[in-house]
């Protein structure tokens, strides 16, 4: 079986599977810690010391937590199945890395999920559950580094970007590549944020939006809960700006307005629907569905913010070969003539 570099559409189909599978990941471990049924089994890797626990579908705690288990077992599954296809398929040594690096990320996660579980409060005699929580937030970060690699995998084992077909036809300005690393990274850390928030038990830590009880803005009495729950806020508002400058520049710019623009509006329109979320949860008081699409829509906002950061590196296109071999091709014909 011969590597080749290149578009195989059944690889190409089975990342864009492995990317789709993890957003139903996504939702069982925020639904999970939505209902607080992180430790629903006390034990891992097994469930009660068993794959399939008895009764786990008839209690709403365990079918969240076993699910969420079940789900990471198999994008692990589907992980060692890309190693592989790769491994024996793709001559791009940077494909073959990536997915290694992916395997490797999903086995961490499942380490840290684990952890969690093992170190907590419940399963070791301590004064508080730091520990546990440290891993739980380490955890949900985690899990935005795998979909990224996932989207990374999609990307370059696409048609156009192997066809060398992404619309690019000179470098995107360093300014606009810049921005999107940017704003890639304050996602990342308003995620981080909202992580911390969120185990901490501070999601409603200032119970009213867009104004905190005592009017105004910002809160008059501060402790470790509001003060997560006030920089979660703050960060929307600066994750927002961020945005909207990356966005406004590749808009500005007709090359990366012709070859992203529709990813562009879509970014848009998944912040905006990302905003009103997170105003949701504040207004049903934390209803663990509203709060759930916050933090999967908001994955989903740092995977389209990186898809369109990635590709704003990519600099090839069909024009761009055709112009540099026409004068090749004319070369032989010109000799012929003479």
């Amino acid at each position: 079986m011969q590597r080749t570099d290149s578009y195989k559409p059944g690889l190409a189909w089975f990342c864009f599977f492995a990317l789709v599978w993890s957003t139903f990941l996504l939702y069982a471990g925020g639904f999970t810690t939505s209902i607080q049924a992180g430790m629903a089994f006390l034990d891992w890797p097994l469930s009660n010391g068993s794959l399939n626990p008895e009764g786990w579908m008839q209690d709403q705690d365990q079918l969240a937590e076993h699910s969420h288990r079940l789900l990471g077992m198999k994008l692990g599954l589907l992980s060692i199945g890309l190693v592989i296809w790769t491994q024996l398929r793709e001559s791009r040594v940077g494909v073959r890395r990536l997915a290694w690096a992916l395997l490797a990320m999903i086995i961490f996660q499942g380490l840290l999920g684990g952890l969690r579980v093992l170190l907590d409060i419940q399963n070791i005699e301590a004064q508080h559950n730091l520990i546990a929580q440290t891993f739980a937030v380490l955890h949900a970060c985690g899990a935005q580094i795998v979909i990224c690699l996932l989207v990374s995998l999609s990307i370059v084992c696409s048609k156009p970007w192997i066809n060398r077909s992404a619309g690019l036809s000179r470098p995107v300005p360093h300014t606009i590549q810049h921005w999107g690393i940017i704003a890639c990274v304050g996602i990342f850390l308003q995620i981080l944020a909202g992580a911390v928030m969120r185990h901490a038990g501070a999601g409603l830590a200032i119970p009213t939006f867009p104004f905190v009880p005592e009017g105004g803005l910002i809160p008059t009495f501060w402790n470790f809960g509001i003060g997560v729950h006030f920089i979660h806020r703050v960060g929307a508002i600066l994750v927002t700006g961020i945005l909207l400058v990356f966005l406004s520049k590749l808009w500005s710019y007709a090359q990366t307005r012709q070859a992203f623009g529709w990813l562009a509006i879509t970014v848009t329109l998944t912040l905006t629907l990302q905003i009103y979320l997170g105003a949701l949860t504040i207004w049903t008081m934390k209803n663990p569905h509203a709060a759930t699409y916050h933090m999967l829509v908001g994955a989903f906002l740092m995977a389209q913010t990186y898809a369109l950061t990635f590709l704003t590196f990519r600099l090839s296109s069909k024009s761009t070969h055709q112009t540099k071999a026409a004068p090749l091709k004319a070369t032989p014909s010109k000799v012929e003539a003479q």
